[in-house]
């Protein structure tokens, strides 16, 4: 049997952690493993409970979310995150993909969208609320800067015309599953060239990938 997704929760809204713990908690492939109020206790908890996701707020006191996540991801074996949060500005959407989180939902997300959140992305697969997916491919074609466009053209310059086929794919939001049938290649092969690409992209995850692409002109 797999073992639960280990999940921790940052917000300083003592409410809204019981009410995700509530939600969450009679989810058999989830465990709540703890809970922070601001970025700074969710460092030290990152440190001691290990978690795989880490479900976190954007505006908190002491540190906020995008800073929390910047810390987080730069560490080694470094949790995954999902931006929870009740604004869906297009910067704040940016910024928090930017930091390095693997996702970004609202808080009104279904539960249910919550848990497949959490699972893909710990299986290594972006996940965005639908409301948000539109306003980030316009906000990324029509406010990036020309140096972010230079720096982004020069690392797909080193892709392949396959590599470059598969990150627009991802750009489109498609999974790993989705791009091998496609391109009639088996999942493994697809998993290969994604590790090809976050090296040549010098990205983080699978939304940097797409944040690249968008970046070039490529989406």
């Amino acid at each position: 049997m797999t073992s639960p997704v280990r999940v921790l929760l940052v917000d300083d809204d003592a409410l809204v952690r019981a009410g995700l713990r509530l939600m969450l908690g009679g989810e058999a492939t989830v465990e709540i493993v703890g809970e922070a109020g601001d970025g700074v206790e969710a460092e030290s908890l990152v440190a001691q409970l290990h978690p795989d996701v880490v479900l976190m707020d954007i505006r908190m006191p002491r540190q906020d979310g995008l800073t929390t996540t910047e810390h987080l991801v730069s560490r080694p074996d470094h949790p995954e995150v999902v931006v929870l949060t009740t604004f869906d500005a297009d910067d704040l959407v940016l910024r928090a993909l930017r930091a390095g989180a693997s996702g970004f939902l609202l808080k009104d997300t279904p539960p249910a969208q919550i848990v497949q959140a959490i699972h893909r992305v710990r299986a290594g697969e972006p996940m965005l609320s639908p409301s948000v997916t539109q306003q980030l491919i316009q906000a990324v074609s029509t406010r990036t800067s020309d140096p972010r466009q230079d720096r982004a053209s020069s690392l797909v310059a080193r892709l392949t015309p396959r590599e470059r086929e598969i990150a627009a794919a991802i750009g489109e939001g498609r999974t790993n599953a989705d791009i091998a049938a496609a391109m009639y290649l088996s999942v493994a092969t697809v998993k290969s060239h994604v590790t090809h690409l976050l090296t040549k992209l010098e990205a983080d995850n699978r939304v940097q990938i797409a944040i690249r692409m968008h970046d070039a002109g490529l989406l």
